[in-house]
């Protein structure tokens, strides 16, 4: 009995001072107490960070891009608009609004916005009439390097083929540069040989609106550029024939 007293007095040390009821430790206290960050909200984005893309995006309004507005109840009011450099547009009877970077949803919205003043609870229609046509770009050692329209899908092999196709300087391995959003551009490696050979074809991307190929030179044609002569052997005028 003695020794089962002694043991439990033992224990009894050991114990937290929680158990005792005495206040926890300066040191404990600190780490139960310290903040845990909250899960940021769902859609939030750091501002360095390229935005992800969704699956359909919509068309967002550009500078130049004309505008059908329509008001069915209020047909006076009907006119059409262009968006101006500064990104605004001029609307009868309210005054500029600027709309730049919006989706056609968007813009429906602002413009009811900018009437609600005048008209009660106003309906709007907006048609889109004409605007920058997707396009993509091809740079370096192609036959016919420019802009060109975007009209249906389009894979790089075929972009490079549209632009003229490859010079004989050109190297097979060319980058493709796509904006995924302000200040970001993804830039993708891509082997053409293999693709042009039947391998990997799955890996020729498909090119996006505001895409930019570059094919660089061989580096033996950037070599050529500062030798004076061809590579290979040449008989120097000083030796004599043997």
């Amino acid at each position: 009995m003695r020794g089962f007293g002694l043991g439990l007095a033992i224990i009894l040390m050991f114990l937290p001072e929680t158990l005792s009821g005495q206040e926890p430790s300066a040191t404990a206290s600190s780490v139960t107490s310290a903040p845990v960050a909250s899960a940021p909200d769902k859609g939030q984005i750091d501002s360095d960070r390229p935005a992800l893309q969704h699956r359909y995006p919509r068309y967002k309004v550009q500078r130049d891009d004309v505008l059908s507005i329509s008001f069915p109840l209020a047909m006076e009011l009907d006119q059409s608009v262009t968006i101006q450099p500064d990104g605004y547009v001029n609307l009868a009877g309210v005054g500029s609004v600027h709309i730049e970077g919006m989706t056609v949803p968007e813009v429906v919205d602002a413009v009811k916005k900018a009437y609600s003043t005048t008209l009660h609870d106003p309906i709007v229609d907006v048609d889109l009439t004409d605007f920058q046509k997707p396009f993509f770009v091809v740079n370096g050692q192609v036959g016919k390097p420019g802009q060109y329209d975007l009209r249906y899908d389009t894979t790089v092999s075929e972009a490079i083929a549209i632009a003229g196709g490859f010079t004989p300087q050109a190297k097979t391995q060319i980058f493709l540069y796509h904006r995924v959003s302000e200040g970001w551009v993804e830039v993708r490696k891509l082997s053409l040989k293999d693709i042009l050979h039947g391998k990997n074809v799955n890996e020729d991307a498909q090119m996006q609106p505001g895409d930019m190929i570059f094919v660089p030179e061989k580096l033996i044609t950037n070599f050529r550029k500062y030798v004076p002569y061809s590579v290979g052997m040449y008989l120097s005028p000083q030796l004599p024939l043997l």
